[in-house]
């Protein structure tokens, strides 16, 4: 009997040593990739990109990368791979906060028109337009589930944006807009929300910075609403948010011609305030 019970707990083990070795058979691991390789074809004859408004649907640059070949165990993954174009300016290193970031799927190509690599120079670098920036280009390719990154290597060209119309149509006359003026009112301020026909409030008045640039610092209420207005007293015209009270826009966001309130931040407290006409954006910063 006790022969028997040991043959029984020899079968066992060697049933549970194969099983293990099986199992570990089946794991599917990670070997590596080769990073993208990056090239691009300018419009240019040289490295300088020279873009016009009048030639905005133009081409300015076609990018083309390889494949990484992600490589598992099983061989060559059938994941689909997902891409990012990264732009900056040569120096930043791809540090830049405002560093462009154009998601592509798929594909390994894109193809970038004056237009579009203007509105990234003006809109997201925020780069002026009176000289030549020196702009580096690299891509970094992932699995689906935004693991295994690998990075291109980089391509550098020069370009200068050109002034376009500003995103949002700013308050004055165009094209100086020069007589422009922008308040702020709401709850979340110290004169409340303004009465139809009421005198401009000075104290809730933004300094015009420039064509489409407003700014001012001025104590909020948290957690209350506000929004913008060309003339103060008059409802006819206002600038503001898409989504009433949007808790994502506290800091800052997207805004438009009309619109819903804006939410002030939770804690009370001295802001400053810019609104970029040009951009169409707005930022809140705590003082």
């Amino acid at each position: 009997m006790k022969k028997i019970s040991l043959s029984l707990f020899f079968t066992m083990l060697l049933g549970v040593v194969l099983f293990s070795c099986k199992k570990d058979e089946n794991k599917i691991f990670y070997m590596g990739g080769s990073a993208p390789v990056l090239s691009a074809i300018s419009s240019s004859a040289d490295n300088t990109i020279r873009m016009s408004y009048a030639n905005e649907y133009a081409t300015a640059l076609i990018f083309n990368w390889t494949n990484p070949n992600y490589l598992f165990t099983t061989g060559i993954s059938s994941q689909d791979v997902t891409y990012t174009l990264e732009i900056d300016t040569v120096g930043s290193n791809f540090t830049n906060p405002n560093l462009k970031k154009l998601q592509i799927s798929k594909d390994l190509t894109v193809t970038l028109t004056d237009s579009a690599l203007n509105d990234f120079m003006l809109n997201q670098l925020i780069l002026d337009t009176v000289r030549y920036h020196n702009l580096e280009f690299r891509v970094l390719s992932n699995m689906i589930n935004g693991s295994a990154t690998l990075v291109s290597n980089k391509v550098s060209y020069l370009a200068k944006p050109y002034p376009i119309p500003p995103k949002v149509t700013p308050p004055g006359t165009a094209p100086t807009y020069a007589d422009g003026k922008l308040f702020i009112t709401g709850s979340a301020t110290a004169g409340d929300w303004m009465k139809s026909g009421a005198s401009e409030l000075a104290t809730q008045m933004f300094t015009q910075k420039s064509a489409t640039l407003y700014e001012i610092t001025v104590d909020l209420i948290g957690g209350n609403s506000y929004t913008f207005v060309p003339v103060y007293g008059d409802w006819t015209n206002k600038y503001s948010i898409a989504t009433k009270n949007d808790p994502n826009e506290v800091n800052g966001g997207d805004f438009q011609n009309g619109g819903q309130d804006i939410l002030a931040p939770a804690v009370s407290g001295s802001y400053k305030i810019q609104v970029d006409f040009q951009r169409g954006k707005f930022i809140v910063t705590k003082q």
